[in-house]
């Protein structure tokens, strides 16, 4: 395992379970990123995956960034970016989506 970026990946996370190939893994995390990028715009902050780092960068549009290992992580890291609480289940942004 590589000390600098983590690589090689962890095993994928449990809703790519239902991807048969390393393409359909690949799809499912983009499709994940784009998903957690139309919840978080509204807030100021931006959700990316270039599929070559091993999780999801988070960034504002000032440009402060960080790295995110998994789901879990990223609401509460998008919190501390944001500089307050972040509903993602708020229908005001879910009307959006």
């Amino acid at each position: 395992m590589c000390n600098a970026c983590g690589n090689p990946a962890a095993p994928g996370h449990w809703t790519e379970a239902g991807a048969a190939t390393p393409g359909d893994r690949l799809r499912a995390r983009f499709h994940r990123a784009k998903v957690l990028d139309d919840i978080l715009r509204p807030y100021g902050l931006m959700a990316h995956d270039g599929g070559v780092v091993p999780g999801i960068q988070l960034g504002t549009m000032a440009g402060a960034s960080s790295i995110v290992h998994n789901l879990s992580e990223v609401w509460a890291e998008a919190e501390r970016l944001h500089g307050a609480p972040i509903d993602p289940l708020d229908p005001r942004y879910l009307d959006d989506l």
